[in-house]
């Protein structure tokens, strides 16, 4: 079979090559891939991973063997996984826990958007217990988890506040922010909840909006940006809130669960992906390039046809 692997020589860093196939364990089910999406985490794992190895974390295709202990979807069922590696390639051995059936109605395309940020979406807002009634803020709000969160946040109650450039502004409202700000600064807090993914100057913002007992949720640090942290930065006003660092990997199992969940959302039109650009895995670098230059708001798709 084809799969994108590593290949430091390459101008993407990736060379399309012949690869052993995967020999599924029990529990697994033979997928055949027929599209997957970039997430900015990937882009991180090309620069430190050895030559040769396949990434890719979001897969949506069809069960070409179901698994051998009788768990999960049937042969011919299409389906969305999260992996956590070896996603871009023609066939992917997948666990049945992170498999979920894709609706009648929803497509390949917009199913390959969710496992990864959909999921971290989801799980990052658990962190605030029940949010109906809450007043919810969420930072680097235009990229594809936050865009999740913002739905999520409101299909479940909250007040959202969303923080990003001012051309995002509309279209988040429309998302169902109530209100949008183009920095921390500008938000009017106290928040129960702050989803946490630029760092830097930022985060130490977030401290200073968070109401006394609640949580701040970090998930990433795009600016790339440390954050001196102290006690004072707490007291006074700020006080029982707690910092609480989040990674899909460490967040339990049930991912299959969680993307049913979401999958079931987007049927029912009450969950919007914004599919930024589709384009045949061959072209993965100009996918690359796009994505670490921000230049585009959603998720890009790579099909395997």
């Amino acid at each position: 079979m084809l799969a994108l692997v590593t290949s430091p020589d390459s101008a993407a860093g990736l060379r399309l090559t012949e690869f052993e196939e995967p020999r599924p364990m029990a529990n697994e089910a033979l997928v055949s891939v027929h599209a997957t999406s970039l997430n900015r985490g990937e882009l991180r794992l090309l620069a430190i991973r050895p030559d040769g190895f396949v990434p890719g974390q979001d897969i949506v295709g069809i069960v070409e063997r179901a698994a051998a202990d009788g768990s999960g979807p049937a042969a011919g069922a299409r389906v969305a996984a999260l992996v956590d590696q070896a996603g871009w390639a023609e066939r992917v051995a997948v666990p049945t826990d992170r498999l979920a059936a894709i609706p009648d109605g929803v497509s390949f395309a917009s199913a390959a958007t969710l496992p990864v940020a959909g999921t971290t979406a989801l799980r990052t807002l658990r962190h605030g217990g029940d949010l109906a009634g809450q007043r919810v803020l969420i930072t680097g709000a235009s990229g594809a988890v936050g865009r999740f969160q913002i739905q999520i946040a409101r299909e479940q109650g909250a007040s959202v506040t969303a923080v990003a450039s001012a051309r995002h502004h509309d279209d988040l409202r429309n998302l169902g922010a109530g209100q949008v700000a183009e920095s921390i600064e500008l938000a009017e807090g106290p928040f129960s909840l702050i989803t946490e993914s630029v760092g830097g100057k930022s985060l130490a913002e977030a401290i200073e909006h968070v109401a006394p007992g609640g949580t701040i949720v970090m998930f990433g640090s795009s600016s790339g940006e440390l954050t001196p942290i102290g006690f004072r930065q707490f007291v006074p006003g700020h006080e029982g809130a707690r910092l609480q660092t989040f990674a899909y990997y460490t967040s339990g199992l049930a991912i299959g669960t969680d993307i049913a969940w979401l999958l079931g959302l987007v049927a029912a039109g009450r969950l919007e992906t914004r599919v930024a650009m589709t384009m045949p895995w061959t072209s993965i670098g100009q996918a690359l390039d796009a994505l670490r230059q921000r230049s585009f708001s959603g998720k890009a798709v790579l099909t395997l046809a």
